[in-house]
């Protein structure tokens, strides 16, 4: 979850796995219902009362996103990859908790450490696309997700995107967020300074697209947005060439 494929679970220690469900709700407006609308669009799109198996990247922290989908679809079935220890045991406890263990097999490591024969129906990678830096360590966790997609399944990404500086008056709202928590002036630059900290969201929603494209997905469909969050259902579709930095700029 957090600046390269191999290097993402530095950030995300002991000390922050544990603030990770509280932090998680005030950084992000919405957090709850932009998780039961990410369930609601992988049910619409596969179908209600299917059975599926549904790969859940970036899963550590709250296991939110697995709780949502299971409590909407009793047939689904997950396989939740992190590679932080401490966020995904914090995922383990909310899954415990909520008798979701059995439905659940937890993957300490990367996506390309899934067998290559593990196909799924679904995907979802929420909060780790600006966690990755630079465009290639974001395709490369796309193009591993759809490595492991069956033909035309569908994905779900969510994260920021807006490079931070550029938005000045969305960090100004951010801020206010954390003050509306009761946070004091201090705090909130605290605060700012550790969600900024090695952050590298795409810089548009169409970088976004360009993103999804270049790994090998279809057109998406926006379904929520909050300050700088947003997210998406995209589908696996055919590989395409990917596009050079000058097309980027075009």
């Amino acid at each position: 979850m957090k600046s390269s494929p191999l290097n993402s679970a530095e950030k995300f220690d002991s000390s922050r796995a544990n603030e990770y469900a509280r932090q998680s709700r005030i950084a992000l407006a919405g957090y709850d219902a932009c998780q039961d609308l990410a369930a609601c669009m992988l049910a619409a799109s596969l179908g209600n009362a299917q059975p599926a198996n549904i790969l859940v990247v970036g899963a550590g922290g709250t296991a939110q996103e697995i709780i949502a989908m299971a409590s909407l679809e009793p047939d689904w079935r997950f396989t939740a990859v992190d590679p932080s220890a401490p966020m995904l045991e914090a995922a383990a406890q909310q899954l415990k908790a909520n008798n979701l263990l059995e439905r659940t097999s937890l993957h300490l490591g990367h996506v390309d450490d899934l067998g290559a024969d593990q196909a799924y129906d679904a995907a979802t990678l929420i909060g780790v696309l600006h966690h990755l830096e630079g465009d290639n360590a974001k395709r490369q966790i796309l193009q591993s997700i759809r490595a492991h997609l069956k033909p035309g399944a569908p994905l779900i990404v969510a994260g920021n995107h807006y490079a931070y500086a550029s938005q000045p008056l969305l960090l100004a709202a951010w801020g206010q967020r954390w003050r509306q928590h009761g946070a004091s002036a201090d705090e909130v630059k605290a605060k700012l300074g550790k969600i900024l900290q090695g952050a590298d969201p795409p810089h548009s929603e169409a970088a976004v697209q360009q993103l999804l494209h270049d790994a090998g997905f279809g057109d998406a469909t926006r379904f929520f947005s909050s300050l700088f969050w947003s997210a998406w259902l995209t589908c696996k579709g055919a590989l395409s060439r990917p596009s050079t930095p000058s097309e980027h700029r075009a």
